[in-house]
């Protein structure tokens, strides 16, 4: 049946009927781009449930049930995630020759995990070490899974590391956590800041890190070392799952200022959807309160989670703790928050300097998209607000690939590449 302009004009000015079709299209266009896009979540810490054997990567969970986690390889395909980043994470520990030697056998026995992935599931997933092989391997039907480092505390005082991990595939390092380093100063630390910014020997580590071609990860790290690494780095640099503060005051965010000066240099801002960080949602007290009784009953029964080296334990704890989350839920952010981010910083910087990083199973998880099966959600929101293809595409993944780029080049040339090359 055809229907005339002027029928059209009627139905959309009484409101019946156009709107439906123009959602209808607007989902069958998102899910094209969506589709059809490279797509990169640049900050996911999936490998701590991989330490657990009895949890498998290539198996799929049910979304939503506890112990089931945020991600996985059947659902990467699901949400349409084309390319990932596999954090290795190792929390905060003493800065010390001992806690350096059990920080760099925690962060071999993650790599391990994933390495021993590619070996355990070489029809779903493959290794990734340069921009090329993410669409290399997405013509296969692939995962492509990258590395990267969470907190350079692995590091030690041994600039020897960084090669170390970059030979086994580590891409990026996010310079520190919630607590200060030998690096530099973390945004959130409680003691406050040590080093002022960057410490001497974190000055020779970006040095390192841009001679091999490691990207420079700038989330986390606190406002006074974020400036002294725009100074220092020879390379753009990236936060790999951050966001605006203007929207969400949070110490884990780039303010303006931050932002204007990481889209001088060249760099991206990967949308990080905590909801923490996404939005600042008025508490209810008296579920707080309960929460707050529950976790601290948790600690003393199992202590500190960075200190726990039983995997056993480790999957205990982790469930516990879901399951007080459950008991006392708090409100989450939205997709529409998360894009509303990415929607400042469009408007602040351009559409060259914003990415995703999710930080799934790390905390990650908003409603609309809570787990990698809905990361479309993200797409469909994107091309409802009237983003382009092209656009869109910069999202998914061209400008982190930009900046990815870049650091293999200086690496290659020793020739500083900046904003305007």
């Amino acid at each position: 049946m055809q229907v005339s302009f002027q029928t059209l004009l009627y139905l959309s000015l009484t409101g019946y009927l156009l709107f439906p079709i123009l959602v209808g299209g607007q989902n069958e266009r998102a899910e094209q781009i969506h589709r059809e896009a490279l797509t990169i979540d640049t900050h996911c810490d999936t490998p701590l449930r991989m330490m657990d054997d009895a949890w498998k990567i290539g198996e799929r969970h049910e979304p939503d049930k506890i112990g089931s986690g945020k991600i996985d390889l059947p659902r990467m395909r699901e949400g349409g995630l084309d390319a990932i980043f596999f954090a290795v994470f190792v929390g905060q520990g003493e800065r010390t020759p001992d806690g350096y030697a059990r920080a760099q056998l925690r962060a071999d026995k993650l790599l391990d995990k994933i390495h021993q992935m590619y070996i355990e599931y070489p029809e779903l997933a493959e290794f990734a070490a340069t921009p090329d092989d993410a669409y290399r391997i997405e013509k296969t039907g692939k995962r492509a899974i990258y590395i990267g480092m969470e907190n350079g505390y692995p590091i030690g005082m041994d600039l020897s590391k960084i090669r170390s991990y970059y030979e086994r595939g580590i891409r990026y390092i996010t310079l520190c956590h919630t607590k200060n380093n030998d690096i530099c100063d973390s945004s959130t630390d409680p003691e406050g800041p040590q080093h002022h910014g960057l410490s001497p020997f974190g000055e020779q580590v970006i040095g390192e890190m841009n001679r091999l071609g490691v990207i420079v990860d700038v989330s986390h790290i606190s406002d006074e070392a974020f400036f002294d690494v725009l100074k220092t780095s020879k390379t753009p640099v990236i936060a790999s799952h951050s966001c605006a503060r203007a929207l969400c005051d949070n110490p884990r965010n780039l303010s303006d200022d931050m932002l204007k000066a990481l889209a001088v240099r060249g760099g991206v801002m990967q949308m990080c959807i905590l909801s923490d960080y996404v939005k600042t949602i008025p508490l209810d007290s008296a579920t707080e309160a309960k929460r707050k009784i529950a976790f601290d009953s948790l600690s003393a029964l199992f202590g500190d989670w960075d200190k726990i080296e039983d995997e056993t334990i480790r999957r205990q704890y982790r469930h516990a703790w879901h399951a007080v989350y459950r008991k006392y839920p708090s409100e989450k952010a939205t997709v529409s928050d998360v894009v509303d981010h990415i929607d400042h910083v469009v408007n602040l910087v351009g559409i060259d300097h914003i990415g995703i990083g999710t930080d799934f199973d790390g905390g990650g998880g908003v409603n609309g998209c809570n787990e990698v099966s809905e990361m479309g959600n993200i797409t469909r929101e994107l091309v409802s607000r009237g983003y382009s293809e092209s656009e869109i595409r910069k999202i998914w993944g061209e400008n982190f690939m930009r900046i990815f780029r870049k650091v293999e080049r200086f690496a290659k040339s020793g020739k500083p590449v900046l904003q305007s090359e």
